[in-house]
């Protein structure tokens, strides 16, 4: 979503800072009390005969399993510190309701939802869980994931230094000058953050972290040298939120999900830092998944370079804030992403209509409306492809789509839940 400026007087702890370099994960499956229990006598009685079981014996060739992978930029951010959490509780804010029913209604097994108020604890993210997806919203059936992932994020947290060129570090949360010189835009610790939910296990231990990666690592990178001091220059971080890559165990196979919110190419001047920034923080995935020397570079939180393995399966997620022919951004890297990766090019009628009515800049659009999965100003940008689930070219794709109805249709009354509307693809593994 492209951000709103506003002046905030708030009080944010001195850890928080601190505190913004955790990430929370969450495994709620519960294993179940078994055989200790039962009587021995029992366990004879059902045991099977050796003999009998090889007769019996099925094929061990499994069916295929369709798995649906999800984004959502769902506007879950707030103007203070703590207080989405606040909101949550007891699980009757409007917004967060209509965005669990948009969950529901679409029902993916793994999901990043963009956009979502990050706290230490990771408390939002577990009321939402359970108080707004666990629990039926406008008579639809409950989401029940029992497993989680908050990522750390650099939105609101100071980075000490006049990254913004107007003289001065500003270190106080709660205004502008606050977040542009933060490491991302925030105006406190963990703005416009983000969450994983899924169904299948998340290996935590595997999990790779590029928070602190800084923009000056990147060979070749678009870093205007011009605009940033040398101290700038030294604590620079790429990522605007963070880049992680959470590996997911779906009945066997390990799926990549490779997170991340880049920058809107907006804000800025005509140095266009957040354009360029928004740029290499799109091809850092390209590198990441190419891997080899391409990816060399890359040095994750842990100390661990390189990218993802040769054949590794992935799906890149999130809000890239950047479309592939039309809008303000540097797309370059963005093409060569959708090429190589699977870009199944999900649609819906909504986007195709809204872009029809709406006119004015979408009428000067390239793109084909359907595609669109953003509804922004109608004057200036237009509506706009920003939102992505690319599969890597191993993964068999079966269906794709954006939840976006026409108006008329069932749920059109839930697309101004958020300007950006869930994409979501089926992968058969």
């Amino acid at each position: 979503m492209i951000r709103k400026h506003h002046l905030l007087t708030l009080a944010l702890c001195a850890t928080l800072t601190a505190c913004a370099s955790e990430n929370n994960t969450v495994d709620d499956s519960n294993a179940q009390a078994d055989a200790g229990e039962q009587d021995t006598t029992e366990q004879d009685a059902t045991q099977q005969d050796a003999t009998q079981q090889d007769a019996t014996q099925q094929d061990t060739t499994s069916a295929p399993t369709t798995v649906r992978v999800a984004t959502y930029n769902a506007s879950l951010y707030r103007q203070q510190a703590g207080q989405l959490a606040d909101d949550l509780a007891g699980g009757q804010d409007a917004q967060a309701k209509e965005v669990a029913e948009v969950l529901q209604r679409v029902r993916p097994d793994v999901v990043l939802i963009n956009e979502f108020d990050w706290d230490a604890d990771g408390e939002a993210a577990r009321i939402f869980q359970e108080e707004y997806l666990a629990v039926g919203q406008a008579g639809q059936e409950a989401l029940d994931y029992a497993h989680r992932y908050v990522p750390a994020t650099n939105t609101g947290l100071s980075s000490g230094v006049d990254l913004d060129g107007d003289g001065q570090a500003t270190t106080e949360p709660g205004s502008n000058a606050y977040g542009n010189d933060s490491y991302g835009y925030g105006q406190f610790t963990g703005q416009y953050g983000m969450v994983i939910y899924s169904r299948y296990p998340i290996a935590t231990d595997a999990i790779r972290s590029f928070q602190e990666f800084l923009w000056k690592e990147m060979p070749d990178s678009q870093m205007p040298a011009d605009f940033y001091s040398e101290e700038a220059k030294d604590v620079m971080r790429l990522s605007s939120k963070n880049h992680v890559d959470v590996p997911v165990e779906i009945d066997g196979t390990t799926v990549h999900v490779l997170a991340s919110h880049p920058t809107p190419p907006a804000f800025d001047g005509p140095e266009d830092r957040n354009g360029r920034r928004n740029h290499d923080e799109v091809r850092l995935w390209l590198d990441y998944v190419t891997g080899g020397e391409q990816a060399a570079y890359l040095v994750d939180d842990s100390g661990v370079a390189g990218g993802l393995a040769d054949g590794a399966e992935f799906v890149v997620v999130g809000d890239l804030n950047t479309d592939p022919k039309d809008g303000d951004s540097r797309r370059g890297a963005l093409v060569d992403l959708l090429a190589f990766a699977q870009d199944p090019q999900p649609t819906s009628e909504g986007g195709a209509q809204a872009g029809e009515d709406q006119g004015r800049a979408n009428a000067e659009h390239e793109g084909d409306h359907a595609l669109d999965t953003a509804d922004f100003s109608d004057g200036r940008v237009g509506n706009l492809r920003v939102d992505y689930a690319l599969p890597s070219q191993g993964l068999s794709v079966t269906d794709s789509g954006v939840f976006w109805p026409a108006p008329g249709q069932p749920q059109a009354e839930l697309v101004d839940v958020s300007d950006h509307h869930l994409v979501w693809v089926d992968l058969e593994l």
